[in-house]
């Protein structure tokens, strides 16, 4: 089969013949992307989320540029409780289409899910101005107001404590789950290395990668999510997208990309000291507490006690 469509080419001169068969390829592309796309639609119409989740994601690899892939992969990835990715999802999507109504909506909803009201609020905010008769909107927006409001009143004030800045590998904190899985499985070792330090008023992420050019490097900032993309031709995209320990404020981190490393810097909320960089149902946050005897310190599980 593939003998006879070549060879109404073989006559022609060897640079015509590559060229038709590169036209030929290129625009089998956009077939197979449509395909993967209608069958991604089915099986989320089918609760078939993860199905869904990864046939969006070949539709993507044959074509990187269309918003529209990555917001409804970020739906799937919803649907999926992978919160993060549908963030980061979300955030590629309006990057490429800022007109993207929904990608606001899957935007607001993962960070609603993770607790993140501002920044959900925010995303909501832009979407209900470019969709304002789509009620989704204002629905969750309320619910958003609302969570604000008890977060503003139940979130009790921590005293100011002094920290001592600790370099921390990223290695230091890899949760003990089964011993017995330890020996016969090797975790697939992360691309580029981390690891951070803190200070009372900001925690500095360190990522180790040498020579990458500033235009290759994405770096957003949620309340509680550090969202990391180095996308250099030719190699898989590294991502680096933890639920942080803390809380944020996101208007006042930066990173700068320098020659050997990757440097974000993020302010803290509140000045307590990050047991973790990753946020974690185990990790204890120390509280300073005003006893009779004098401060003492108590631990609870949660980030507010």
């Amino acid at each position: 089969k593939s003998i006879r469509v070549l060879l109404p080419f073989l006559s022609l001169p060897a640079n015509l013949i590559v060229s038709s068969i590169l036209s030929l390829s290129v625009s089998a592309s956009p077939s197979m992307e449509s395909d993967l796309e209608t069958k991604a639609k089915e099986a989320f119409i089918d609760d078939h989320f993860e199905l869904a989740e990864q046939l969006y994601s070949q539709a993507i690899a044959l074509n990187p540029t269309r918003a529209e892939l990555f917001a409804d992969r970020a739906q799937a990835n919803l649907k999926l409780n992978n919160f993060t990715e549908a963030v980061a999802d979300a955030n590629k999507a309006i990057e490429m289409n800022p007109l993207l109504a929904r990608a606001y909506l899957r935007k607001g909803s993962a960070c609603f899910n993770l607790e993140e009201y501002q920044t959900a609020k925010a995303a909501l905010e832009t979407g209900a101005s470019l969709a304002p008769e789509d009620s989704r909107f204002t629905n969750l927006l309320k619910e958003c107001d609302q969570l604000i409001a008890k977060e503003t009143v139940d979130i009790p004030k921590h005293s100011s404590e002094k920290t001592t800045s600790t370099n921390v590998s990223s290695e230091s904190f890899q949760p003990v789950d089964d011993l017995s899985n330890q020996v016969t499985q090797t975790p697939a070792k992360p691309k580029y290395r981390h690891e951070f330090y803190q200070k009372p008023e900001e925690v500095v992420v360190t990522i180790f990668a040498k020579g990458i050019p500033a235009k290759n490097v994405s770096v957003d900032f949620g309340e509680q999510i550090l969202s990391v993309s180095i996308d250099v031709p030719g190699e898989d995209v590294y991502h680096f997208q933890p639920r942080l320990f803390g809380k944020i404020i996101p208007s006042n981190c930066r990173y700068v990309v320098l020659s050997t490393k990757v440097e974000v810097r993020l302010a803290k909320a509140e000045p307590i000291n990050w047991t973790a960089l990753e946020f974690s149902n185990t990790n204890i946050v120390p509280q300073r507490v005003n006893a009779s005897g004098g401060l003492i310190f108590s631990y609870c599980s949660m980030f507010w006690c």
